[in-house]
């Protein structure tokens, strides 16, 4: 008997209040690195009701008119009802930003790591962007809910939303789609049904591909009936609490270090898209089907700790080959990865939605030949 599981990601779109949070948080760092690139920014952001605290610590030349950018970033995303979710003319803007401690900036200074840490690259070959399937398909649903909304396909619907997908494998391959979960919210005045119908017709159908569709799988749209209030006023939101949905779905692991908001001399950051690189160019150059890469830094310190490769059993080549190719061919000092990876750049705000990785336009998504 063939060997069948499930397996359920899920994503959110940009409304989400965690991720109004996140997109905040890596415009501020855009913003910094526009003017001064070597600006160091780890900022948090906080939503909760009609308010917004920005917390942190920056230090950079850049002149940053933190209330102007916040404004902006919620007006982008659609929120303008204070009754409803948040609006970006009257909430309330709370600024406590501090500078890089000195203890910190004395280890970073001399191209060490911003802090200790684990991080994890994962990379399989199961879609054409080298992602799980789950995540992929998660991801598209809650683009497609926010492009539906913003262009006046589904008119009434409000930014704040959720998708969830879960797939049924067979013999570790992808073979159906099994159950399909969209929460968004919405204007008062809506028809619930036409709601269902709307978000079936233009958006489910639209990205899925059909394939994956049958008559077992399962529908949920909007299974509480009803999401009037949403945004900060409906939950708080804090940057870096998507982290799993930053990532892979759950499907790898995770080292625990949130992404956004943080300058790359935070390896938080960028040794998780430098382990996602190699993982997925392991992948791409026939190496593996399926690979998970760990790292592991201190504090003030260039060289990595620890790494660690897994291909699941799926490898081509001896893991410790693999190794070796990784050691050859890549430079994984703080320095080298931002060098390599360009990471100077404002770039940052490319990255909050959707996930971090299988965007092929993101530096570390690029396939290179390994040798």
């Amino acid at each position: 008997m063939k060997k069948k599981w499930y397996f359920t990601s899920e994503s959110v779109t940009e409304g989400h209040p965690d991720k109004l949070c996140d997109y905040i948080s890596d415009t501020i760092l855009d913003e910094a690195l526009k003017q001064d690139k070597y600006s160091r920014v780890a900022v948090e952001t906080f939503a909760s009701a009609n308010k917004i605290t920005i917390a942190g610590q920056i230090t950079s030349n850049a002149k940053l008119d933190i209330e102007k950018i916040v404004r902006e970033r919620i007006k982008e995303i659609g929120y303008d009802r204070a009754d409803l979710d948040i609006d970006y003319r009257t909430c309330i803007i709370d600024i406590n930003i501090t500078k890089q401690s000195s203890d910190i900036a004395q280890g970073v200074d001399i191209g060490g790591a911003g802090d200790q840490g684990i991080m994890f690259g994962y990379a399989t070959d199961e879609t054409e962007e080298y992602m799980p399937f789950a995540i992929s398909m998660a991801h598209k649903l809650s683009k497609k809910l926010t492009e539906v909304r913003k262009k006046g396909i589904i008119p009434y619907l409000r930014p704040d939303g959720k998708t969830q997908v879960t797939v049924e494998y067979e013999e570790n391959q992808v073979k159906r789609i099994d159950t399909i979960l969209i929460s968004n919210q919405h204007e008062e005045t809506t028809d619930m049904e036409t709601l269902k119908k709307d978000i079936m017709e233009k958006v489910i159908k639209e990205v899925i591909p059909e394939k994956y569709l049958d008559e077992n799988t399962k529908y949920y749209i909007n299974p509480t009936g009803r999401f009037v209030i949403g945004g900060p006023l409906g939950d708080t939101g804090l940057t870096g609490r998507k982290i799993i949905v930053d990532t892979y779905g759950g499907y790898a692991r995770h080292g625990g270090g949130a992404f956004s908001g943080k300058d790359a001399t935070k390896v938080d950051r960028s040794g998780a898209y430098m382990m996602r690189h190699i993982a997925k160019n392991i992948v791409a150059n026939g190496f593996a089907k399926k690979c998970e890469l760990q790292v592991a830094y201190a504090i003030g310190m260039e060289e990595p700790m620890s790494i660690f490769v897994d291909t699941f059993g799926t490898n081509t080549i001896p893991e410790e080959q693999i190794e070796d190719i990784i050691k050859r061919n890549f430079d994984l000092t703080p320095k080298g990865i931002i060098e390599y990876l360009g990471l100077r750049k404002p770039i940052f705000t490319k990255t909050t939605n959707y996930g971090h990785f299988g965007k092929t336009d993101l530096p570390w998504e690029k396939i290179i030949k390994l040798s």
